[in-house]
Parts: C-alpha cells; structure tokens; sequence
C-alpha cells in the first residue's frame, strides 16, 4: 500500500466528519438471509459519496469476521481493486455476523526543510522512522473501527460483544432487526464506559443522487444512548468519534477514537 495513501486513511480516520469529507465503509449484499449454504459479498471502500466506489479501496489486512458463537471466520475470494476492496463470507453458522475492520496506530507532523512532514505507523516504526530532533513535533493516537453485521436466521448477540477498547457500540436494538418507520437505540462506550456528549451523525444511502446528505444528528444522553428513527427502508451509514488525553505512547499529546457502521433497514 503506498505510503501516501496510508496517511491519507490516517488523517481521514483520525479527523472528525465535517473536517474530512471522505466516508469509509464496509457494505454487505444483504444482511438477512437464510438457507442451506448462505454466502454474501462484502465491499469495502473509501469514497465521497454513499455507497459508490469513487476514491480508494479500504484495505483489508485487519479485517476480522466473529462467527455468532464468538469464533474468528477467513474471509474467502479477497481482493483489492482499483476503488474498492472486496471479500465473500460463507455463513456456516446460525445467527448474527460482525464483520469489522480495525485501525490503530500513531499519526505525527512535524516541520523539516520548511515543508509539514507526516508519518503514520507503529510505536516501533516511530524510533526509527521520525528524527529524534524533529522541530515542533505533534504526535497523536489513533484507534478507529468499521463495521458492519449480518445474519442467517434468527439474530443473535455473542458476535456483538464489546472489548473494553476505544470507541464502541452497544446495540440495544439488534442491528439486523431495524424497519423503516420504527426506531433504535444505540449505546456507545468509551473504554467501556458509557460516554455523553457524542456527536452521531446517520445518513442514508445514495447520496450520489439528492441535492443534500439529509444526514441525521444525534448526540448520545446521559448513558451514552441515541434514538435513531428510520424515516424509510435502504443502507445507513454512521458515524462518530471522540478525542481525549488518555494516551498510551508517551509522544502522544491526543488520542483520537473513531466509529463507523453500516445498517441495513427494511420495509415493513
């Protein structure tokens, strides 16, 4: 993957919505279904309009599928194209899917020669890779997840366990039980915890094709929860994100969190 493309995905994961345009997502070809041999087809992509391939793929090297009684599942047919990345899940078992992508790493600036350098990588790269005398350095961490879930049969919730790590979502309402014309309730979790204050914003799909995002904006109450009321049937994305000093590398003067999911809500 080249480099530039790399600090690209870190600033865009790392920088709130409104001051980074580009979307990441992950969009499954359904997420009900049922039958003898279920598969689905997963595309994974960057882009600046839902759900169209017109940027960069979202690489796939952290992807982890969780089967619904909590096992890890190989993603079969992978590839990574042009504009879009892309992968089939044969869903052997009953029960619900979480499909997600993780990003952590550290993200750091700093002035050489006259010109703003950027580095992203690892706490291991960063001895190596930024200049011990790096003027006006600014080095910040970044924990980020894209995700999205599917079930055959009936919905279960193993696979929807949290980790206790970075920003998280509690699904109160099950996220393949969700109809146009009801609502939901989501939880979002900061280290565990239930965090306020969340600036969550919804949008649905086909953006390519209204004159406005229409995007829904939500904050979370007090026990970190937001109502979602689903206007009409089609994908959703979400997002949110959070920022804080509970650094884990000593350089680090930020932490910077982010949540991203892909919904499917059908007709009634």
């Amino acid at each position: 993957m080249p480099r530039i493309l790399l600090i690209a995905i870190a600033i865009a994961l790392s920088c709130p919505l409104p001051a980074f345009a580009h979307k990441f997502w992950l969009l499954p070809s359904q997420t009900t279904l049922s039958g003898s041999d279920p598969w689905i087809t997963v595309d994974a992509a960057v882009s600046n309009d839902l759900f169209f391939f017109n940027h960069f793929p979202l690489q796939l090297d952290n992807l982890t599928i969780t089967a619904p009684d909590g096992s890890k599942v190989e993603a079969q047919n992978a590839a990574t194209l042009k504009y879009r990345s892309v992968f089939d899940v044969a869903l052997d078992q009953k029960g619900t899917y979480r499909i997600a992508i993780p990003f952590a790493g550290l993200f750091g600036s700093w002035e050489e020669d006259g010109q703003r350098r950027r580095w992203r990588g690892s706490a291991e790269s960063f001895k190596t890779e930024v200049p011990a005398n790096a003027k006006n350095l600014q080095v910040s961490e970044s924990m980020s997840r894209v995700e999205t879930f599917v079930t055959n049969g009936g919905p279960t919730k193993d696979a929807l366990k949290t980790s206790g790590k970075g920003l998280e979502l509690v699904a109160k309402t099950h996220p393949n039980d969700l109809y146009a014309g009801e609502e939901a309730r989501f939880q979002f979790l900061v280290d565990g915890k239930p965090q306020a204050g969340l600036a969550v914003e919804v949008v649905r799909g086909a953006t390519r094709y209204r004159n406005s995002q229409e995007e829904m904006k939500l904050t979370t109450d007090a026990e970190g929860i937001v109502t979602v009321h689903w206007s009409e049937p089609g994908m959703y994305w979400l997002e949110t994100s959070h920022s804080d000093q509970k650094t884990t590398f000593r350089q680090a003067s930020e932490r910077r969190l982010t949540y991203v999911a892909t919904f499917e809500v059908l007709p009634q």
